[in-house]
């Protein structure tokens, strides 16, 4: 894992020495909170006697930022000198408020027309960024069209020697000749990240399961000047002839795939000068013929998709990398932000980085090498048959920390509330193929099997929003979904696709027939029951200096169609926790977590932010909210006042802000 020079430098000039100040009690002045994703702050003031007594500050409507309400509501927004910085709406709007009122300083926003439109990445986004030398504030954002742009923090006006008049187009720079970039299919739900006066910015694509074609933009990394906007380096995810890891690839298929971008957001170890980023699939989701390659004598393939990337900050120069998954055909794209550790292993101080995963596992690994901190072994995993697929034949397998959740499926994750309901989960079940975690995809047939049954699901396990860290008690805190889907491959129709498999499952032959038990995809179920056993989404505490799970509760209340379903009248189900893209966050003395989707409570219709005790998941008080939690949440201190804020949102409730504090 040496370093290497798959890096094409532009110039260096104005590209300052220093770094971002750290940041200053109270202020919450990144996306996670800091450069390392720790979602953790030292304050104490809201603890488990006074949670319950939250009251609401204000609240922040979304409706009128857009041309139409937002109803997946996903920022996270900062707080730095008393006001806090957010994006909202469906034009993906920026917005300074007054942390203590919720008064409106400024608003900005830019008419895009059919690049907008046409954004494989639309709505609010999930964040921005924030910089400042001292003299200087900037608000650093992305379009819905890729384009990056920043503002005056005091006045919401765009910086006019940034770029051109406060612009840069990320469509242009992206060393992809002979690709028509303005219609390029690329963008970004996530906040760059800024890191000694560079902006690093990734690409985000359409959902791969049924790509239009095996050639599609390719997701670039590059570093900007935080006060030009000029570029500075530009990383290669798929590399170019000459370039390492070009020998892990076929060489047409390296010129013609695309995707590998780093969707998601990244961490930095500004001592380090490094920025570290997880890097997704190419094309494809779950088919991967047209993207065969492989380097002899090591498992590696396709660098460097599904890999954990360290760069160096100021010269995009790589580092170390780690490819968690070898020619995937799970969609087990790595989703959030690494985190950084600083842990005594085995008597031992170790600078560590904890990436979390969609398939349930934390990798981590030293932080300046890339070497594992805990064995990752290399496993023989299921040879499948799809036709024209090449498989890898081993799997990375981390040996610790254990898994945070279920892996693959077995009849014993299924359904078990009454043993009629077991009975008729095994017989949907028997549809379908069962397996480990790793078990490929099949071509889908009506007659079985329609699929390859999946735990976690494709979306995981984690996702975009991530696990936080207290550095104080070497705590790893994270949220997952429980949910169980099937992978199946059909030939797509009507010249949809140049691939020559996408996702989907077979028709019934029988075109008067009624739908078949279970349904298919994500729909899997019994009577509208879940197909697995509860619980269905959880919270897991780890700790990181041992390697060991520390505890694991359900997150949420039991659904309406659980608690109200009449095969389980009379039957006492205890808390099965309740799906969603749910954050946490950590404080002092407190693990804070909305819960996800609506549900009916004794408050009303509506959701639960939720505490619990850091050190054993007991509950530790709720607070009602009206709609579930979509973003995730953060909390600040202005005037020695302690303020939790959480964006909601939900089918049929527009996008709010909701920000707490104690009552008076």
């Amino acid at each position: 894992m040496g370093a290497g020079a798959l890096v094409t430098m532009i110039g260096l000039a104005g590209v300052s020495p220093r770094g971002q100040m750290a940041p200053k009690a109270g202020e919450w002045p990144t996306y996670s909170g800091d450069l390392a994703a720790t979602r953790y702050s030292p304050l104490e003031q809201i603890n488990a006697t006074n949670f319950s007594k939250l009251q609401l500050a204000f609240r922040f409507k979304t409706d009128n930022l857009g041309p139409r309400p937002e109803f997946q509501y996903q920022a996270t927004p900062l707080m730095v000198n008393g006001r806090l910085f957010t994006t909202a709406g469906t034009r993906r709007a920026v917005v300074s408020l007054d942390a203590t009122t919720g008064e409106m300083k400024w608003m900005h926003s830019i008419e895009e027309g059919k690049r907008g439109e046409a954004a494989p990445r639309q709505l609010s986004g999930r964040g921005l960024s924030y910089w400042s030398d001292g003299k200087d504030e900037r608000i650093i954002y992305v379009t819905p069209g890729y384009q990056m742009i920043a503002l005056d923090a005091k006045t919401g006006l765009p910086v006019k020697n940034f770029g051109t008049d406060g612009i840069v187009d990320l469509k242009t720079g992206l060393d992809q000749e002979g690709l028509d970039l303005t219609t390029a299919e690329i963008g970004l739900h996530a906040a760059p990240i800024i890191s000694k006066d560079v902006i690093v910015i990734g690409a985000a694509h359409r959902e791969g399961g049924a790509p239009k074609s095996k050639t599609n933009v390719k997701g670039f990394i590059r570093g900007f000047d935080v006060r030009t906007g000029k570029r500075i380096w530009i990383f290669h995810t798929i590399p170019m002839k000459g370039e390492t890891g070009y020998d892990t690839w076929d060489p047409d298929a390296a010129a013609y795939t695309g995707n590998a971008g780093v969707w998601a957001q990244m961490s930095a170890d500004e001592e380090l000068g490094i920025v570290y980023m997880p890097v997704e699939l190419p094309t494809g989701d779950y088919y991967g013929g047209h993207r065969g390659g492989k380097k002899k004598g090591t498992a590696e393939t396709s660098l460097f998709s599904e890999t954990l990337l360290a760069l160096d900050i100021k010269t995009g120069q790589r580092k170390w990398h780690y490819q968690l998954v070898h020619h995937g055909i799970w969609d087990h794209d790595i989703p959030c932000a690494p985190i950084l550790m600083d842990l005594v292993v085995d008597g031992k101080p170790v600078k560590a980085v904890a990436q979390p995963t969609k398939q349930n596992w934390l990798y981590v690994f030293d932080r300046v090498t890339g070497k594992p901190v805990w064995p990752i072994e290399e496993r023989p995993v299921e040879k499948g048959n799809v036709p024209g697929e090449w498989y890898s034949p081993t799997q990375p397998f981390v040996t610790k920390p254990p898994a945070y959740e279920r892996q693959g499926v077995t009849v014993n994750d299924l359904l078990d509330f009454t043993p009629e309901l077991r009975a008729e989960g095994e017989k949907v079940a028997s549809m379908y193929k069962m397996g480990p975690i790793f078990t490929p995809p099949v071509v889908s047939k009506w007659e079985g099997p329609r699929g390859t049954l999946m735990i976690p699901e494709v979306t995981g396990g984690a996702n975009w929003q991530g696990g936080s860290f207290d550095p104080d008690t070497k705590r790893f805190y994270i949220f997952t979904n429980v949910a169980i889907t099937s992978l199946s491959l059909t030939q797509p129709e009507n010249n949809a696709s140049d691939m020559l498999y996408v996702r989907g499952i077979a028709r019934n032959p029988d075109p008067t027939a009624k739908p078949a038990p279970g349904g298919g995809g994500g729909g899997l179920a019994v009577r509208g029951l879940p197909l697995i056993k509860p619980p269905y989404a959880t919270i897991t505490a780890i700790d990181m200096n041992k390697g060991e799970q520390l505890w694991r509760i359900p997150h949420g209340d039991t659904p309406d169609n659980i608690k109200n379903h009449p095969a389980l009248k009379g039957l006492t189900i205890p808390r099965t926790g309740r799906a969603g893209r749910i954050g946490v966050l950590t404080t002092k003395t407190l693990l804070i977590a909305g819960e996800g989707g609506f549900a009916t409570t004794p408050d009303g219709r509506g959701a639960y932010l939720r505490a619990y005790d850091k050190a054993t998941g007991a509950d530790a008080g709720q607070v009602f909210m009206p709609a579930p939690q979509t973003g995730s949440p953060m909390t600040y201190m202005v005037n020695g006042v302690q303020y939790i804020a959480v964006a909601v949102s939900g089918p049929g409730f527009a996008g709010e802000l909701l920000v707490y504090k104690l009552g008076t």
